[in-house]
């Protein structure tokens, strides 16, 4: 089952700020800055400022392929999506690229939008990195643009702290529940998600 929301109007073109208030650039500006990045450069508007997503290293894959493989076992009517740009944040102010989106199969078929609106979205996940200050964005500010645009479930996968945290129920911009658990642990992923993930095999990633 899955949930819908509505999203900001297909036209819009909000402006994003600097912590002073003052515009850094529109969304438009945005979108043609990231499409001519040159080959492999990922930006990500979050809270108004320009960040450049990292290149993930070989366990952060391995950690994402495994997510994709559980999801497709336990949820074989759902597609675990790879770094699938993303309209988020209150009124879709935001521009993301998630380490993974978890949707219906098939749900973006058709879309010619660049950065679509996550309805039906039923998750987000992000695998933080070892760089100190994307692990901050991906546990406060891109945590927050997710329970903006109500996406039901935040998975974070913390390879420093070795740790999972369910983060669930958004209202009001911020997600009312989070659960962390350590590699190794059973994971339960709540509706509408509804996966158990048993996370014995991530203690090979163990620092």
């Amino acid at each position: 089952m899955t949930t819908s929301r509505s999203a900001p109007p297909a036209g819009a073109q909000p402006t994003f700020l600097h912590a002073t208030g003052k515009a850094q650039m529109s969304a438009a500006d945005f979108e043609e800055l990231a499409r001519t990045a040159p080959e492999g450069v990922k930006l990500e508007f979050t809270k108004g400022k320009l960040e450049v997503k990292p290149v993930p290293d070989g366990d952060h894959d391995d950690i994402a392929m495994w997510l994709v493989e559980q999801c497709l076992r336990l949820r074989p009517d759902l597609w675990l999506y790879r770094e699938r740009r993303l309209r988020v944040e209150d009124g879709g102010k935001g521009r993301s690229i998630p380490d993974g989106t978890l949707a219906p199969r098939k749900h973006f078929r058709g879309r010619q939008d660049e950065w679509p609106d996550p309805t039906d979205v039923l998750m987000t996940v992000e695998i933080t990195p070892r760089d100190p200050d994307t692990d901050r964005r991906d546990r406060g500010e891109k945590r927050d643009g997710y329970a903006e645009a109500r996406i039901p479930v935040y998975l974070r996968v913390d390879r420093r702290a070795c740790t999972f945290t369910v983060y669930s129920e958004p209202q009001d911009g911020k997600y009312r529940n989070r659960r962390t658990h350590a590699y190794g642990d059973t994971v339960k992923l709540p509706h509408p998600v509804a996966i158990t993930l048993e996370t014995e095999e991530l203690k090979d990633y163990l620092p």
